[in-house]
């Protein structure tokens, strides 16, 4: 699985089977805020989803740029993952959501 970037489009991608899964980024107050994560059921389960977030944190990691989480999925990735030290941004608004 080869994770590509986009970056005048602020995402991360993966095409597989035909199915296109994304992660979409903003950079604001000196951190990456990943917005929102979308994966296609048919390519669900094999942890692309994971792969996209930690692409787009260790892209903001290189930038010097603090991990920040509005998508759900990222809440919980950075919970999972402390090492990257992030935080919730104060536009998540709880359990399955994501800023579109």
């Amino acid at each position: 699985m080869e994770v590509k970037h986009d970056e005048s489009r602020q995402e991360f991608y993966v095409e597989l089977e035909g199915h296109r899964a994304h992660v979409s980024y903003k950079i604001h107050d000196e951190g990456l805020d990943i917005r929102h994560t979308i994966v296609p059921e048919a390519i669900g389960g094999k942890g692309i989803a994971s792969a996209l977030v930690q692409a787009a944190y260790d892209y903001g990691r290189c930038k010097g740029l603090k991990a920040i989480a509005t998508c759900s999925y990222a809440v919980v990735w950075l919970q999972r993952h402390p090492e990257y030290q992030g935080e919730v941004s104060s536009d998540y608004i709880g359990k399955g959501s994501c800023v579109l």
